[in-house]
């Protein structure tokens, strides 16, 4: 199959083996390390990208860095797949303070009467911006100083109670979560600053993305450690 670099900086088109879709790759002109997908898959993301930007939604990077102040906590979803998903992280964004969301790829937007369900208004109250993806994001967030914060269990993450404990997380702050099946892409991890996890203490390995980012989000909202 044909695959595209995720960097901008790059976007360069190779030749990737079928069977290597959603898995770790390195991009053949650049050499980062990357997850695999298809370039039918960034296509149509980039579709969607040309839809945001002429109705004004799209994530600019300068319009942002303008917001006075600059929001404390914001979170990146993505390629949240389930519109009801969203819909729920809208109203804990809003329940926890995170005050702003950057929906990313296949992630559904406002107006869906899906996410409206599970919001609950939220959507109208929590503002938020589209973007291709994460690292169309999250190097301009760095920038502007915040703090990169995966929520995913691989072999370099802590427990996020750990983090907290030890004081290593610090405002602002973007949290970012990923799709309910593949989890966060590749480049998303190496770009973090830290990734954490909540401990399972049962025989499933993961919880739903958005009991996740619940948990997540109120547990760092209320540290003693961070107010």
């Amino acid at each position: 199959m044909k695959t595209r670099c995720p960097f901008g900086a790059c976007a360069h088109i190779f030749d990737a083996a079928d069977d290597m879709a959603y898995k770790p790759g390195f991009c053949a002109a650049c050499s980062r390390p990357i997850t695999i997908r298809s370039l039918e898959r960034h296509e149509a993301v980039d579709h969607v990208v040309e839809k945001h930007r002429a109705n004004g939604s799209l994530f600019l990077p300068e319009l942002f860095a303008q917001k006075s102040p600059l929001p404390r906590i914001v979170a990146v979803l993505e390629d949240i797949r389930s519109l009801w998903n969203v819909g729920s992280m809208f109203r804990t964004a809003d329940g926890a303070g995170c005050q702003h969301l950057i929906l990313t790829g296949i992630t559904g937007y406002p107006p869906r009467k899906e996410i409206e369900k599970t919001s609950l208004g939220a959507e109208a109250v929590v503002s938020w911006n589209y973007a291709a993806n994460s690292m169309s994001v999250i190097p301009e967030f760095k920038r502007l100083g915040y703090q990169i914060l995966s929520l995913e269990k691989d072999e370099k993450s802590l427990p996020l109670s750990t983090a907290l404990r030890k004081d290593l997380l610090r405002f602002p702050l973007c949290i970012v979560v990923g799709n309910e099946v593949t989890g966060l892409y590749l480049e998303t991890l190496e770009a973090s600053d830290y990734i954490c996890h909540l401990p399972m203490r049962g025989m499933k390995t993961s919880l739903n993305v958005a009991v996740a980012f619940g948990i997540a989000a109120y547990k760092i909202a209320e540290s003693t450690d961070l107010l």
